[in-house]
């Protein structure tokens, strides 16, 4: 077992934090409270290699592995979470389900652009009455002649309104339940496609989430992505990679919120001396620097086994809920260190308590994940 990060990976975390610091930092607030979609700043990490960071160089990608991948979305979303989820759902979820499951021509298509942030993707599963039952998806394609028309909606898809390319599931055989649903991919300009409400939210403010809705919505054939029937089963492949970057941009948000948390207890005083002194403060910051090295252990664990061709799960699901509760208590205990300072938003813990209750509900809820896991620990034994 090698602990240590390359020099490689220390030279891109280095250069990822700076970028966020000086090019993220400074407008954070006013991207929340605006709700403003960050598209030049996205652009431009598409420019330097982090929007097709685990894709071939021959398709417009960093040809980085998912342990460098993890870096990214880690030390962007230690300065902003909005921007992390951002890049997470395009790479891990719309771009990924393309590299994995499409054909060679749909791969020279679409991956180059959306490796390079020329385009941005998103991917559509859950519906209004298909979140954590997401094989009682209703969106349906009807093959007619040479065509699919698709009609339906999704919600709560991250970048439905600035995508270029969405990767959308629909049923294709209702008799088959999960194993009757496809995946197709649509761009913004077809017609019957558009996106729909756009979500006030408590957090990620600066992430754009809404529906995307189908109408009449005719696509050729060649949209078709991945095998006819099998989108269900790809959607909980392209999953594994997912949860990853969701448990990365956990604890990106809950290493934040802990130096922040641990700065200000630095120069707070209180009874003539900072409350860093004081055992009860110094106990909450052992407990969070221990869920943080335990989150990120787990985490790393599981982007290691997906550099090397190994399945994860089971390692996927237990970085992500683990991540994820983590961030939360972090944020709370941040929060709490703060005082009633914590409940202003001059002090960043008050964003980091918003956003990062999210991650314990994106791509599976901590319910979910406990019952992938169980059914994982159940097989092996």
């Amino acid at each position: 077992m090698d602990f240590e990060y390359t020099p490689e990976q220390l030279h891109l975390r280095k250069a990822v934090r700076e970028f966020a610091e000086n090019e993220i930092a400074p407008h954070v607030m006013e991207w929340d409270e605006g709700q403003i979609f960050p598209l030049e700043t996205i652009r431009r990490l598409g420019s330097l290699g982090y929007m097709g960071a685990i894709f071939p160089e021959e398709l417009g990608g960093a040809g980085l592995g998912y342990i460098d991948y993890c870096i990214i979305i880690e030390e962007l979303s230690r300065v902003d979470g909005s921007v992390g989820i951002i890049l997470a759902a395009h790479t891990s979820l719309c771009s990924n389900h393309i590299f994995k499951m499409g054909t060679d021509e749909q791969r020279q298509r679409y991956l180059p652009k959306l490796a390079t942030g020329e385009w941005i993707g998103c991917w559509s599963l859950t519906e209004p009455e298909a979140g954590s039952d997401a094989a009682g998806t209703r969106t349906h394609a009807e093959r007619v002649g040479e065509c699919w028309v698709l009609n339906g909606a999704k919600t709560f898809t991250t970048n439905a309104h600035y995508a270029d390319v969405c990767v959308a599931m629909a049923v294709t055989d209702r008799a088959a339940a999960q194993h009757g649903i496809s995946a197709f991919l649509v761009e913004k300009d077809t017609p019957g496609f558009r996106p729909g409400k756009k979500e006030n939210k408590l957090g990620m403010r600066a992430s754009a989430t809404g529906e995307v809705i189908f109408n009449n919505c005719r696509l050729p054939s060649t949209q078709l992505l991945g095998r006819l029937h099998e989108g269900f089963v790809d959607t909980l492949k392209v999953l594994d990679g997912g949860r990853v970057s969701i448990a990365a941009l956990s604890i990106g948000m809950a290493q934040g919120a802990y130096d922040a948390a641990l700065r200000y207890s630095k120069l707070r005083k209180q009874f003539g001396r900072p409350i860093s002194e004081f055992q009860a403060i110094q106990h909450k910051l052992v407990d969070m620097a221990l869920d943080l090295d335990a989150a990120r252990l787990l985490t790393y664990r599981a982007a290691w086994m997906l550099d090397h061709g190994m399945r994860v799960t089971r390692e996927s699901a237990m970085a992500k809920l683990f991540a994820s509760e983590a961030a939360v208590r972090i944020a709370n205990e941040a929060v709490q260190i703060h005082g009633g300072y914590g409940f202003i938003k001059d002090y960043p813990v008050e964003k980091f308590y918003r956003d990062v209750k999210l991650c314990t509900i994106g791509e599976g809820t901590s319910e979910i994940q406990r019952l992938v896991i169980a059914r994982q620990l159940l097989k092996s034994g």
